[in-house]
């Protein structure tokens, strides 16, 4: 799944260690607003320091993520991580929907109709 937009919060990143493992683990949580006309928000998490490091996010960045996904229970509870595993900038002036100067193909002018003003008989379609 994706998701675009503009970053709007960082939260703090929360640290801790694996019961199972002893390993220490680190996750930080963003919040994304898209450009629809009724804007809708996510707020998804990055886990891992390196992944953290690696993304980088930037408040007011536009972004492109994509995640996954996931339910848990707890004491008879649901709740849903959104865990992005891949993020994106999005070109500067480019938000989502808009062309950006290289999608839009060079300007071609009409070919110019054969003598007499009318067009080519070749060009005519029988539908």
């Amino acid at each position: 799944m994706e998701f675009s937009g503009r970053v709007i919060a960082i939260l703090p990143a929360r640290t801790g260690v694996s019961k199972s493992t002893g390993n220490e683990w680190k996750v930080q949580s963003y919040v994304v607003e898209n450009h629809d006309q009724y804007p809708r928000r996510m707020c998804f998490e990055v886990f891992g320091g390196d992944k953290i490091d690696q993304f980088n996010i930037q408040m007011g960045e536009e972004i492109n993520v994509s995640f996954d996904i996931d339910a848990r229970q707890w004491q008879d509870k649901w709740f849903n991580t959104i865990r992005a595993w891949k993020v994106e900038r999005v070109q500067e002036g480019a938000a989502e929907g808009q062309p950006t100067a290289e999608s839009i193909p060079p300007f071609a002018p009409e070919p110019a109709p054969f003598a007499g003003g009318e067009s080519n008989p070749a060009d005519d379609l029988p539908f």
